[in-house]
């Protein structure tokens, strides 16, 4: 083992030899060698072996845990900025219902619909070529019967293309549709603590798991996910020793969004951590670049411009011969006459 490990590190170190070796993989190269190689690259952070990229998977995610290393998450909900994040080398993308509120002008979540869903989860994977793509199961596609989520979850992979689906809640309603999913072949991801297809039930959207009875029954949800199949579950707005102590406790990933430090990754909206949205980002949001005011700064100049008859210029235009101009010109004027 010690000397595949040798091998597998001088091919990392050597790309041209790693294409030759991403080439023998399917003839004479043991596969022994083959996992190795990937798994050592994944640890050595490499995302491209041979000019091919490594594809997450379900399996990545919870080797990623197993190995201490952070798992990222953002949305995207267009074929543009899933490229971006994608490129950048983000491992899960999730297409949240979250879109109700980003992209359609929505107050809240509840009126999504699997078409949304599917529509803008098709354009994500069009901009993708490794992460791992999760499908938010809109309000009211899983709720109703084991049967119905199972067509609703089926259709999002037939008809998007992504790799899993994302549900909330965890009784046992919801914990047999994650296992009658999960036996259809289609990985699920939970999402407990702050529920946002649960607002009106919680009064609005407050921290959870405070309490005694609302940790345990937090707890006791993410185990029983975990047990109903569950590939990763997200910890929303609960107190960070709290997620602590549910990430220890699972052998599953835990990705936080406002559940502190200690959760396996994290998932931000993609337009609050840019800077796109005119409002107050939460608590937990952290704003990585001011996009939003360098896109105004640009809008601005553009109507500038245009108004001072700066733009376009002739670099910006199309030529034609001059004798071509005379000709239209002179049809023009012998019309007239």
């Amino acid at each position: 083992m010690v000397f595949i490990e040798k091998y597998c590190l001088e091919l990392l170190d050597e790309p041209e030899t790693g294409r030759q070796f991403i080439a023998n993989r399917k003839t004479r190269m043991p596969s022994c060698y083959w996992k190795a190689y990937f798994f050592m690259a994944r640890r050595s952070g490499v995302n491209r072996i041979g000019g091919l990229d490594m594809k997450v998977t379900i399996s990545t995610l919870n080797e990623m845990k197993a190995g201490g290393e952070k798992i990222t998450m953002l949305t995207a909900y267009d074929a543009p900025t899933a490229k971006i994040v994608d490129s950048s080398g983000v491992d899960t993308i999730l297409v949240g219902d979250s879109l109700g509120n980003v992209m359609l002008g929505f107050d809240d979540t509840l009126p999504v619909t699997m078409e949304h869903m599917i529509h803008h989860t098709a354009a994500v994977m069009r901009g993708v070529e490794r992460a791992f793509v999760l499908f938010d199961m809109p309000f009211m596609s899983y709720q109703v019967s084991v049967e119905e989520a199972v067509r609703n979850a089926g259709r999002a992979v037939k008809e998007t293309g992504c790799n899993g689906v994302k549900l909330e809640g965890g009784g046992e309603n919801i914990c047999r549709v994650v296992r009658a999913v999960v036996d259809c072949g289609i990985p699920v991801c939970g999402h407990l603590g702050l529920t946002p297809q649960s607002v009106n039930a919680m009064g609005g959207y407050k921290v959870q798991g405070k309490a005694f009875e609302q940790a345990k029954n937090i707890l006791d949800e993410s185990l029983a996910l975990e047990a109903a199949g569950a590939g990763m579950v997200v910890l929303e707005c609960v107190p960070w020793k709290l997620a602590k102590v549910i990430t220890e406790k699972l052998h599953i990933p835990t990705i936080g969004i406002g559940a502190g430090p200690h959760c396996d990754g994290q998932v931000l909206v993609f337009h609050d951590m840019m800077g796109l949205l005119d409002r107050k980002p939460a608590k937990f949001v952290e704003v990585f670049a001011q996009a939003g005011k360098l896109m105004r700064r640009g809008v601005k100049s553009y109507i500038k411009q245009v108004k001072s008859v700066d733009y376009p210029g002739t670099e910006h235009s199309f030529v034609i011969s001059d004798s071509v101009i005379n000709k239209l010109e002179g049809n023009k004027k012998g019309k007239k006459k």
